[in-house]
């Protein structure tokens, strides 16, 4: 299974960016193989609609779940239309393997 977390920057050790349309990476992880990818955001600088192009990009991406510190209701429509959940999580993380941990062991929430 594949996730998506977003990032503030292209690594592992990167701050977990709280704002998924306007993050400025996105990365993507293999929780079987342990492999990880660095994704730009290319809604980063756009004025208007930065939501849904992110969405649009992850979806792309085949996806199973998605996470982030919060979703805008454009994108979370987007996202969930396609079937990919949403996971929430706080600004306590400090890295993403803090986030990847976090979810391998359940203690983050799904958005309903």
């Amino acid at each position: 299974m594949e996730i998506v977390i977003s990032s503030e920057g292209q690594t592992l050790e990167s701050q977990p960016s709280l704002r998924f349309g306007r993050a400025p990476y996105f990365i993507k992880f293999d929780l079987e193989k342990e492999t990880w990818e660095a994704i730009q955001n290319p809604a980063i600088d756009q004025s208007g609609g930065a939501g849904i192009r992110a969405a649009q990009t992850i979806i792309d991406q085949n996806i199973s779940n998605v996470l982030s510190g919060r979703f805008g209701p454009n994108a979370q429509r987007a996202l969930t239309a396609a079937g990919i959940k949403l996971t929430v999580f706080n600004g306590n993380y400090h890295s993403i393997n803090e986030i990847i941990d976090a979810f391998k062991n359940n203690e983050l929430n799904e958005q309903e």
